[in-house]
């Protein structure tokens, strides 16, 4: 099964691919990487599967400490550029897949751990994601997700608004209670859930993505005009040496399959 926003984010993730591993961006600096590592906690002999992996800068950082990781993606330029950063930098016990969280092509309880890595708010079916992930999770293996939230639930629908502005693959930020509820449902405890908060400048965001111009304008405007209490973004905009930012609010998750 396709994901239904499929031409999107193929056409998204194409436009980001060459510029994602950057590490003027926020979530690819050393500092998360080496946080997501010390939590997960694999071991030498672990098969670890990477869902929505992008150009598996998860995956790749957490190959040393692991057996082998396994990186899929629906889009084939961003895993050309984690197939050609793990040659560059010699990761040899990696493979990288073309497939869809929606319908992953692996037998039931073939990994130990399953991570997915700010995607789950560019999923369409949210709830056939997760239960695939869990599906091929061994007993007893970790189920991690990482993605973002909103502060203001309230808000939820302009804040979905502004991010589809900015990327049209965009589709629904979870809250904590969506989250932990996947989890539940497929029968999964929850252990672990943590929110933090990571400075994010308005004009690097919008550049990843290559967000057309007039989309830019509109979405300056709106943080100014809440800069100014004329209006409610949902992101909390401030100002750093002039410049707009915002917060981020990650959620790291780490259920287990008992």
């Amino acid at each position: 099964m396709k994901p239904t926003n499929l031409e999107a984010l193929q056409l998204s993730f194409k436009t980001q691919a060459p510029h994602f591993d950057s590490t003027k961006l926020h979530f690819t600096k050393q500092e998360y990487l080496e946080d997501t590592i010390r939590k997960t906690a694999p071991e030498k002999t672990d098969i670890i599967l990477d869902v929505a992996a992008g150009t598996c800068i998860c995956g790749r950082s957490l190959a040393p400490h692991a057996g082998h990781v396994v990186c899929l993606d629906a889009t084939p330029a961003m895993l050309e550029v984690g197939k050609q950063e793990s040659e560059n930098h010699e990761i040899r016990n990696i493979t990288f897949v073309k497939g869809y969280a929606e319908d992953l092509p692996f037998l039931d309880r073939s990994f130990d751990i399953v991570i997915s890595r700010l995607a789950f708010h560019h999923f369409t079916n949210v709830d056939s994601c997760f239960s695939e992930m869990a599906r091929v999770l061994k007993p007893g293996g970790k189920l991690i997700m990482i993605d973002m939230t909103m502060n203001d639930e309230s808000l939820r629908d302009e804040v979905d608004r502004i991010e589809r502005l900015r990327d049209a693959s965009h589709v629904r930020d979870l809250t904590l209670s969506e989250m932990r509820d996947l989890y539940v449902r497929n029968q999964l405890t929850l252990p672990y859930q943590e929110q933090t908060d990571l400075a994010v400048s308005l004009e690097s965001w919008m550049e990843l993505t290559k967000t057309p111009e007039a989309s830019r304008i509109e979405i300056r405007k709106l943080m100014k005009d809440h800069l100014n209490k004329k209006y409610a973004t949902g992101f909390s905009p401030y100002l750093v040496d002039n410049e707009i930012y915002f917060n981020q609010h990650w959620v790291f998750n780490l259920g287990r399959k008992e």
